[in-house]
């Protein structure tokens, strides 16, 4: 038998008994722990006791999903005025500054590696896609979204992050 046949059901019941304390789904959090598993690669070898390291394995992931929730925070420009009850930021300022926004997000998103440009642009797509529908398009499964979309919105975070942080000439650099 086969680790992932031994482990499977196993491991669905860890992530579901786990996952809504870290507030992740618990399709990510089993992907996360399959990730960790080949990760260790073929030298490292079965674990020694399989069900004691996955239950420390769903933990560990977990306890990762809750603190990376403490850490991200909304990104806000401080530029952008508060929306007006009807959703509108008011005025022709307001509407060119959301169409700002919403051409650097694009633009940004453009330039992410591999498969993130298309699955970011179905998350933003108006149509307003499910996650079924968004993995039968790309042809991806989807339990494999969540991480993927996580790991993509990891990389534009550091993108913007690097564009936003990146230091003016100020005249005595040049």
């Amino acid at each position: 038998m086969d680790v992932m046949s031994e482990l499977g059901p196993l491991l669905s019941a860890e992530a579901a008994a786990e996952a809504p304390a870290a507030g992740v789904d618990a399709a990510d959090l089993e992907q996360a722990v399959w990730v960790r598993l080949l990760e260790r690669g073929p030298a490292a070898g079965r674990p020694a006791e399989p069900a004691r390291w996955l239950r420390r394995a769903v933990r560990a992931e977990a306890r990762d999903a809750r603190r990376r929730a403490l850490r991200e925070v909304p990104y806000t420009s401080g530029r952008n005025p508060e929306p007006a009850p009807d959703g509108s930021r008011g005025g022709p300022e307001g509407v060119a500054l959301e169409r700002e926004d919403r051409r650097s997000l694009r633009s940004a998103v453009a330039r992410l590696p591999g498969r993130c440009p298309e699955l970011l642009q179905a998350l933003l797509s108006p149509r307003d896609l499910t996650y079924r529908e968004i993995a039968g398009e790309l042809g991806i499964s989807q339990g494999s979204l969540g991480p993927v979309r996580s790991r993509c919105l990891g990389c534009l975070r550091r993108m913007l992050a690097a564009e936003v942080a990146a230091p003016e000439l100020r005249g005595k650099e040049r």
